[in-house]
């Protein structure tokens, strides 16, 4: 009796450090995923306009679709690939963050450029896009969205890894992979609930059996589309404030600490020990180093980075 006792005891043990592993990976998880809510921020902005314009019947189906692109970008892809640089090449962590803090940056310029100037590398794709049929648009979308989720989701998953506080192995995969499904999840829940908003308030104004009912229908399907632009505008926002950031984080982990301590002591002068103002100084001096850093990729990648590629691979569609 006292070996079943023992026994009951070790498994309680077991049990105890089992629940406890659990909650340290939940911890860690939840802990990286905050690091990360700029660009979760930007893909929750971004992917509406993948599914906008076509039949309300497909727009579920395609957000399922890549949702499911998202998980596989994340875990059969990019998390592998995240390990592998932790264990054997954790010194390039901080520059492939910076190369993909360029891009958002360059996307997020161009954006803006696009805005203010006529912008001839738009329109080859808008042609085609008009020109075929509705299965053939939903599979370009589809696949846009995929390919610019890949970018992003490369980002997350990195920062992710670069704040997960264990060098437990299984603990940091785990972690990772809890924090990379949790991100999907709320990205495309949230994504689902704008795209489907407009739906929701015609079916109100139609078979509402109340006159605020149905005025309170009108009045979501005239407020969606200054949602969505104003989404844009977060997207864009997010795109150059997170661009920055993670540069000039990057560049304090491999040395330069000046970037990093500029900002912080314009934001520290002007916050005055305010965190909030702080915040928000810090996050305006990083959109703007965004934005100007962008603005000079924007004629280093169409005059020269493109015209290479084109040269080596052929002339195909760029992205933009």
């Amino acid at each position: 009796m006292s070996g079943l006792f023992a026994l009951l005891d070790d498994v309680a043990a077991i049990a105890k450090v089992a629940a406890a592993s659990v909650d340290d990976v939940a911890a860690q998880a939840a802990k990286a995923s905050s690091k990360a809510a700029g660009i979760v921020i930007d893909d929750a902005a971004v992917t509406p306009k993948y599914v906008t314009g076509f039949k309300p019947a497909r727009e579920l189906p395609m957000i399922w679709r890549i949702a499911r692109g998202s998980l596989i970008n994340k875990l059969l892809f990019l998390l592998p690939v995240a390990i592998l640089l932790q264990i054997f090449a954790p010194w390039m962590v901080a520059p492939l963050l910076i190369l993909g803090g360029c891009y958002l940056c360059f996307e997020g310029a161009e954006k803006v450029y696009h805005a203010f100037v006529p912008h001839k590398h738009h329109l080859p794709e808008d042609k085609a896009v008009a020109e075929g049929d509705a299965q053939e648009l939903e599979e370009k979308s589809v696949k846009g969205a995929i390919k610019t989720d890949f970018i992003l989701s490369a980002e997350i998953m990195t920062i992710l890894l670069s704040n997960i506080e264990t060098d437990i192995l299984w603990m940091k995969i785990f972690s990772l992979a809890l924090a990379g499904v949790g991100i999907t999840i709320a990205v495309y829940g949230v994504v689902a609930i704008i795209v489907k908003m407009d739906d929701v308030g015609l079916w109100m104004a139609r078979v509402g059996k109340s006159g605020v009912i149905r005025k309170f229908g009108n009045a979501i399907v005239a407020f969606m589309p200054w949602l969505l632009k104003t989404l844009s505008l977060v997207g864009l926002l997010a795109m150059l404030w997170v661009g920055g950031s993670i540069i000039i984080h990057s560049l304090h982990q491999m040395g330069w600490h000046a970037p990093e301590e500029i900002v912080h002591g314009i934001a520290h002068s002007v916050g005055h020990g305010n965190g909030a103002i702080e915040w928000i100084v810090k996050a305006v001096i990083d959109g703007v180093l965004g934005l100007v850093l962008g603005l000079i990729l924007i004629p280093i990648t169409f005059g020269g980075l493109v015209p290479v590629w084109q040269a080596i691979f052929g002339k195909g569609k760029t992205a933009h």
